[in-house]
């Protein structure tokens, strides 16, 4: 694996230091330009936990990831840069407020003058690293901050026009990224998976976000979202544009 022709991947400098800047600019470049999707799930490709074979599918193939993948590599590429980063495992709470099967999302803990929560496969979340110590940061989708709610456990919170939203729960606790083959095989087969039910992709952009659902194109931009329903051409051609993937190499995986 060359971490010079995974920088360029996602358009960021070979030339890096040690700084928190740094290390932003590294996780809002990786998020714009590698986007989060679970297209292999759909097509039941298997999705194993081998750094080789996801730097194949994100590097040379341009494809993206779920979590596994994109914090797995992302964390590779972290400490070959000379930065103090470990996984962990963070248990996701869903929309109706209960949780989704323990520990099987993928995240990542850099520290550099305090501990920084990263985390470059979460979808719709942050672009930015976020202390542990309970600062706020604010992007375009929302305030994000980081709440220590007892002695083991922290929560990644978002805030969206004054209402609090727990995205996730973890420990500091360091995991391998063998250690989630028991969540990454779940979320490729069950259907309690929220990656199993349709296609997904979705990247930061600059102003915002856009994101592919099924045939469903969502635009946010400042806070306003767009949406539009695209026909099998359309969304072939949204895949390539916007995404990157070219949809003829995706399909003859099949074959």
């Amino acid at each position: 694996m060359n971490k010079n022709e995974y920088l360029k991947r996602f358009k960021a400098s070979t030339e890096q230091e040690h700084y928190l800047q740094n290390l932003a600019e590294l996780q809002s470049l990786h998020m714009q330009n590698i986007p989060f999707e679970n297209l292999d799930v759909i097509r039941r490709t298997p999705i194993y936990l081998n750094l080789e074979s996801i730097y194949e599918k994100v590097v040379i193939q341009h494809r993206g990831g779920y979590c596994y993948e994109l914090n797995g590599l992302f964390h590779w590429l972290l400490n070959e840069l000379g930065f103090d980063a470990k996984l962990i495992s963070a248990t996701v709470q869903k929309p109706d407020g209960t949780w989704s099967k323990a520990d099987t999302h993928a995240a990542i803990l850099v520290e550099l003058d305090t501990l920084y929560l990263v985390d470059a496969g979460f979808g719709d979340s942050t672009i930015s690293p976020i202390p542990l110590g309970g600062e706020r940061h604010t992007d375009h989708s929302g305030t994000y901050r980081v709440e220590q709610v007892d002695d083991v456990y922290y929560d990644l919170i978002r805030e969206n026009d004054e209402k609090e939203k727990v995205l996730y729960r973890f420990s500091t606790e360091e995991k391998r990224l063998a250690d989630f083959h028991e969540g990454c095989v779940f979320n490729q087969v069950s259907e309690d998976s929220p990656f199993t039910h349709d296609d997904l992709v979705t990247r930061a952009t600059p102003d915002g976000r856009i994101t592919l659902s099924g045939s469903q194109l969502t635009r946010s931009e400042n806070g306003k979202k767009d949406k539009t329903e695209l026909s099998a051409d359309e969304k072939k051609k949204v895949l390539k544009e916007e995404f990157g993937i070219n949809q003829e190499a995706l399909e003859k995986q099949l074959h």
